[in-house]
């Protein structure tokens, strides 16, 4: 499966079929939980197995992933699913080298079988491996805790609420103009117990969402049909995302779109998507050139996963990891030069998992390690990386920086990208004050299609909403607009950030990566920003 079916997020119904679904289970099985009593006692079986049969470490996971997925369309719902995946993963070190098993047998027998057949596959692996495993070091932290911050549990939510939501969604779409709309509604819950013969034992609660739509109106004389998809972030929040305020929307440049921040109003998302789908029939397509574009953070998230959040992992950087979409331009000799030029002076681009609401936001990572910000960019020079803590010595770093994460209780944990993004420009600067300095640009809305080569260095990306920028204003909408940039020239190209106020994050619930593939969940922020002088391609397919 390609890269992009991970974040392509029209794609609705490609992305339905990459959950990791387990066994189908009633609504109401969704809200029970282990005592952490219980999850204690096992993961001791685990680790004291590991190591009386020769580990010198071993850490141990026990998951318990629970989902919702419901998918309406026009007026119908058509699918809800609840489903519940549960086991536990233990890996373990032994002669320098790791050995990874996992069962679903939860007996203290069917536990400590996966322990000890862990170490029997790191005994083979040592006989093949050249450098022992070095792991930065992490002081136990005992017995803690830690959840997603939320004030209305999704489980506890009847069904009929959210379909009456959804629903309502798509009559507001069709009644904005669109023929024929989409939504759904993404929801997990990740009861993850993490305990290492280092001295930890973490349980972690982690809640997260996403509402994704698509409005597609049809010219029926032509034949002709345009879409537009949602502008809603996934978050990691409770249900109370849905609880949408006045207080909490805030207008785009020139008015052409509402965006949200703490909530989210997806009837309203419905009516503008539905409206906008139909005004595309008859947008100007775009003249191809150069130009100043303007990017909205709902747009901007896609570049920044694509063209510094992934060629800065550490494994692509080092060729450990070729898959979906190769390595990495940004090799560990620009790093130790401490001058490569990523960007303009005033780009400023910082990894994390501790903002609040976001979808990397965690206490822990699946390694122990607590997690963290630190900077990858600073002052348009590349500064760091991301690594894990088989991987911090590498490129000189202490401990690691806590961005170890596996997507189940069956599969290995291994570097994962953490929230990647851009920091607020420092100079007080609103988005309609950003257009009132542009002559000839390009204002994008909303993430669409792109294409990056092996490296992350030559990029396409398209869009949601396209308007034309000319002489200080936002005028007519069009359509058949992508640019095309190398990851240097278009970080150097940029000229402005708007503040602190206009910030706001995106993300993807669908980041692929390893073989066989793993999906993670991570948000990238950043505020409207300016890029000067960028190639702008038409992408209409003409026939004849």
């Amino acid at each position: 499966m390609e890269r992009r079916t991970f974040l392509n997020l029209s794609s609705l119904a490609a992305a339905s079929m990459l959950l990791p679904f387990g066994r189908a289970i009633a609504a109401e099985e969704l809200v029970s939980t282990m005592p952490v009593a219980a999850k204690k006692a096992l993961a001791d079986v685990a680790l004291n197995a590991a190591t009386k049969a020769g580990a010198s470490y071993a850490d141990v996971r026990i998951g318990r992933y629970l989902n919702q997925f419901i998918t309406t369309r026009d007026l119908n719902v058509e699918n809800v699913a609840n489903t519940e995946s549960a086991g536990v993963g233990v890996r373990v070190i032994v002669n320098g080298a790791y050995g990874f098993a996992a069962t679903s047998d939860m007996s203290n027998d069917g536990i400590a079988n996966a322990a000890r057949q862990a170490v029997a596959i790191a005994k083979a692996n040592a006989r093949l491996q050249t450098e022992p495993v070095q792991l930065a070091p992490v002081k136990g932290v005992g017995e803690v805790s830690w959840s997603t911050p939320y004030t209305k549990d999704w489980r506890t939510v009847p069904i009929a609420e959210k379909t009456d939501m959804l629903i309502a969604a798509n009559k507001a779409g069709m009644e904005g103009g669109a023929n024929f709309m989409r939504t759904m509604l993404f929801q997990v819950n990740q009861q993850k117990y993490f305990a290492s013969t280092d001295g930890s034992y973490i349980d972690q609660d982690v809640h997260r969402l996403w509402a994704p739509l698509s409005a597609t109106a049809v010219d029926k004389a032509t034949g002709k049909f345009r879409s537009r998809d949602g502008l809603s972030s996934p978050v990691g929040k409770g249900y109370e995302y849905f609880d949408a305020r006045p207080e909490h929307k805030i207008k785009a440049a020139g008015g052409v779109a509402t965006l949200y921040t703490e909530t989210y109003d997806i009837v309203e998302d419905a009516r503008a998507a539905g409206r906008d789908a139909k005004r595309k029939l008859t947008a100007k397509s775009v003249q191809p050139g150069k130009y100043d574009l303007m990017l909205s953070p709902e747009h901007l998230w896609l570049t920044i996963h694509e063209n510094v959040g992934h060629p800065t992992e550490l494994d692509r950087v080092l060729g450990y990891e070729a898959n979906y979409a190769g390595t990495s331009f940004a090799t560990v000799d620009k790093l130790k030069s401490k001058s490569f030029k990523y960007g303009a002076p005033i780009v400023n681009i910082f990894a994390d998992k501790t903002t609040p609401g976001s979808l990397g936001a965690i206490g822990y990572d699946d390694e122990g390690v607590k997690t963290k910000r630190w900077d990858i960019i600073k002052d348009g020079i590349l500064v760091n990386f991301q690594a894990t803590r088989d991987q911090a010595h590498i490129i000189g770093e202490k401990e690691s920086h806590g961005c170890s994460y596996a997507d189940g209780w069956n599969t290995v944990q291994f570097q994962r990208m953490p929230n990647v993004s851009l920091a607020p420009g420092k100079a007080r600067l609103t988005p309609d004050e950003m257009v009132k300095g542009i002559k000839k640009g390009i204002y994008i809305i909303g993430d669409g299609s792109f294409s990056i080569d092996q490296q992350r260095y030559n990029s396409q990306f398209g869009g949601q909403l396209f308007f034309e920028i000319k002489d200080g204003k936002i005028g007519q909408m069009l359509e058949d607009v992508a640019y095309q940039s190398n990851t240097q020239e278009f970080w150097g190209g940029c000229s402005a950030i708007c503040d602190e106020r206009d910030w706001r994050m995106g993300g993807s619930f669908f980041d692929g990566k390893g073989q066989p593939p793993q999906i993670s969940i991570v948000s990238h922020g950043s505020s409207t920003a300016r890029f000067n002088g960028i190639n702008v391609i038409n992408t209409a397919r003409k026939i004849g």
